[in-house]
């Protein structure tokens, strides 16, 4: 008989959490403990390494410039490894063995969703690097995200869409609460930008064919065709829309706004168009725009830092970090008062965008968040 092995470690990760979670948290006279949670191996590394680089870099600038009212901060950081399980495991240690007082992450939306009970249950503020748009809607108290939501990045996406013309699309998700989440507002939003959905197919996360669901939208012959999900996924698509000489626009989604994806989808990557975060044409926007300085002081920043080129999923990290920083002071580790202060942050304006949360909004960004690129030449070229 097959025994169903990941329910039962679920289970007891749940219940490990669950009977650690009422433990107070506690902190030094000197430091203030941040916990991280992040995909820093494993299938969506390509998220989590940027995010916990980025989260140590900006931790080591402002405790060399004084740390929050005197005192230091302490990154204590957990590899989920994109498994829901493990994220669990990781805010159990965090909340009741390092005793942090806050937390950044964790990277994709299936981890988050699996920890948000528990931060909310300790009354732990922790900001999500990750996009769905469940992770802020409802309102959760002690739950916000740096990432831009899909809410924007589906509108983003279908203005283009209308602005060329194009009246019809099919859509193609991963079968994950991303890609769900995705799927929802491609289908909801449709009408008012006068598309119309004209087949919905989906692929496993580990899928390496998706030609039967790409010939099944290309017999529904829409102008377009809109892909949900994250790496490898995605790029597996793009290399099945070439062979199938599908000769319509491919869009993608935010989720894989970075290098990687074009290094995974190679010349199949030519032409595709998706939403972004403005950190990967910083080099192409005007001196006027807000968020230019904070750009390229990260991008400079890490760059030193590791020599390696900066992508928009560092930059979730790399926010959270400073939006904490801000609402640190003053609140002398008091989970509610850094809580409270994370509400009423106003125009931070950061790597992602500019940060405004509410009672109402704990994601913060508006739609000027978001650009559309095209991907040309193995590089990134802004769409006016």
């Amino acid at each position: 008989m097959k025994i169903e092995k990941k329910p039962v470690f679920i289970a007891v990760a749940v219940l490990v959490c669950i009977a650690m979670i009422f433990s107070t948290p506690a902190w030094s006279k000197d430091t203030y403990k941040i916990g991280g949670i992040f995909s820093v191996t494993g299938r969506a590394s390509f998220l989590g390494d940027p995010e916990k680089r980025s989260m140590e870099m900006a931790v080591k600038t402002i405790n060399d410039n004084g740390g929050i009212d005197g005192k230091m901060l302490e990154a204590v950081i957990y590899d989920t490894e994109g498994d829901p399980t493990k994220a669990v495991m990781s805010i159990s240690k965090l909340i009741s063995r390092d005793r942090v007082i806050a937390i950044i992450g964790p990277s994709t939306t299936p981890t988050t969703l699996a920890v948000m009970p528990f931060a909310q249950k300790a009354k732990i503020p922790l900001i999500s690097c990750a996009a769905g748009n469940k992770i802020t809607q409802p309102v959760n108290p002690y739950i916000f995200k740096t990432a831009q939501s899909d809410v924007l990045a589906v509108a983003a996406i279908y203005k283009h869409m209308q602005d060329k013309g194009i009246k019809s699309a099919g859509i193609l998700t991963v079968s994950n609460s991303f890609g769900e989440s995705g799927r929802q507002q491609l289908e909801k939003q449709a009408k008012n930008f006068g598309i119309n959905i004209v087949k919905v197919e989906s692929f496993g996360a580990k899928d390496t064919d998706m030609t039967p669901q790409l010939t099944k939208i290309r017999s529904a012959k829409p102008d377009a065709v809109v892909c949900w999900g994250t790496n490898p996924g995605p790029a597996v698509v793009a290399k099945n829309v070439k062979q199938l000489k599908m000769d319509i626009p491919l869009y993608q989604s935010h989720g894989v706004a970075s290098p990687k994806f074009i290094d995974l989808a190679k010349d199949a990557a030519e032409g595709i168009i998706l939403p972004t975060g403005k950190i990967l044409v910083a080099d192409l926007l005007q001196d006027a725009d807000v968020q230019k300085k904070v750009l390229d002081k990260y991008i400079d920043e890490y760059k030193k830092s590791y020599n390696l080129s900066v992508s928009g999923f560092g930059g979730y990290a790399y926010d959270a970090m400073n939006i904490l920083a801000k609402a640190l002071k003053g609140s002398d580790g008091d989970t509610k008062k850094i809580r409270d202060a994370l509400e009423n942050l106003k125009n931070h304006v950061g790597v992602s965008g500019v940060f405004s949360y509410s009672k109402e909004e704990h994601n913060g960004l508006g739609p000027d968040a978001f650009v559309i690129v095209r991907i040309k030449n193995s590089g990134w070229e802004l769409v006016k």
